[in-house]
């Protein structure tokens, strides 16, 4: 492995169809006051929100609810919440609910007692992050995004079509329980599967050295494939859900980035996408993947090289008598069947997206510098306008 790195995660995570018991101890590590943040109301409906306040009452807690929060969270939202927490004074903040929740309350956290405002100082300048901190904790209800072990919050901001992310801090500790999944939508769930996989990809699909992180990615990505088949004709097949919420966490919580450059323009192409659309986030990254990748292809033999190990690797490409291209090529048409399996969009005009909207997207998207290639404003535009 090259370069150098630290590994740090400091988040307290329970796993597992009892994890929720543990909510009462770790309650009694924060002040009497709790806000309690979930969407659209979903948790109300399948149980969720009753166990976590049996809990809650349980523990002596006085709750502050704040519900509502979108699958692509604002920034209006994160204000709305800030003041909230301030108002209340509030010792813990408890997401309840799939990623977006999570990063939402990641924001909050960091922003309440931030005198600037959060869209310009962290999302627009990556201002230091040096105010008090409210505790996060999040209760898990979607496998997807790995907010639940990472400092990543990405926040929509809809007056200038822009979606951005800062990293705040980790959550302080985080409940996952794989039966809190089965009753995810499938447009949901699956994703949530494939911003696992793009996860895991823009980590592999970099590097040219012999790398162990490389090893533990196909290892994680062979094992959310599998898993991934079986959701969906049984959706409550607790094996495979528990593999697919466990692969999310791993995909994100720094380990598969030890030692790697790392290429994140799948995720720049698609959430810029998603600010003008507003579309599913894991659905516009898979709108935009083939087209990219097959850029790479075209452009770098160490890409080639890359993408014909993961064929063989994770796809099961036999290379007898072809060329490393084809091989690459091979096995990205075999993940994009996956793709369709999946039933996730394939382009990005089945997200909302149009001809006229191309140069404002590629705006809206910054440039990363860890991958293979370094695209101009010009190679975006080439890369949306193959995946229309």
């Amino acid at each position: 492995m090259l370069g150098n790195f630290t590994f740090h995660n400091p988040t307290k995570l329970f796993f597992g169809e009892d994890a929720l018991d543990n909510l009462g101890n770790e309650l009694r590590l924060y002040g009497p006051k709790v806000m309690l943040v979930y969407g659209g109301g979903s948790i109300k409906r399948n149980g969720i929100y009753d166990a976590v306040v049996a809990k809650l009452e349980k523990a002596g807690k006085k709750i502050v609810e704040l519900g509502g929060v979108m699958p692509n969270p604002t920034i209006d939202k994160v204000r709305e919440g800030m003041a909230l927490a301030k108002k209340e004074n509030v010792d813990l903040i408890l997401a309840v609910g799939g990623g977006s929740t999570c990063d939402y309350c990641k924001a909050v956290a960091g922003s309440t007692y931030c005198e600037a405002d959060p869209w310009d100082y962290y999302f627009n300048n990556w201002g230091k992050m040096t105010c008090r901190w409210i505790p996060v904790g999040c209760v898990l209800t979607m496998a997807g995004t790995g907010s639940e072990m990472d400092s990543c919050s990405v926040i929509s901001n809809h007056h200038e079509n822009r979606k951005k992310f800062y990293y705040f801090r980790n959550p302080d500790f985080s409940i996952l329980n794989p039966t809190y999944t089965y009753t995810v939508p499938m447009h949901h769930t699956v994703a949530g599967i494939y911003d696992i996989m793009s996860h895991i990809l823009e980590q592999y699909i970099s590097g040219n050295d012999d790398c162990t992180t490389d090893y533990i990615a196909e290892g994680l990505m062979r094992s959310l494939i599998v898993s991934s088949r079986k959701v969906l004709t049984a959706p409550t097949d607790y094996e495979a859900r528990s593999n697919i919420m466990w692969t999310a966490t791993w995909a994100l919580n720094g380990l598969i980035a030890c030692g790697k450059p790392t290429d994140w323009m799948v995720h720049m192409l698609g959430q810029a996408v998603a600010a003008y659309t507003d579309a599913t986030h894991g659905h516009t990254l898979a709108a935009v993947s083939g087209a990219y990748y097959r850029l790479l292809i075209e452009r770098s033999d160490d890409a080639v090289k890359k993408f014909s190990r993961l064929a063989q690797n994770v796809w099961n490409v036999v290379s007898d008598g072809k060329s490393e291209k084809e091989v690459a090529l091979e096995g990205l048409e075999l993940m994009e069947s996956w793709m369709r399996q999946l039933g996730l969009s394939m382009n990005i005009t089945d997200c909302g997206a149009n001809e006229s909207m191309l140069e404002g997207i590629a705006d809206a998207c910054p440039i990363n510098e860890g991958g293979y290639v370094v695209l101009t404003r010009d190679d975006v535009i080439e890369v949306l306008r193959r995946s229309l």
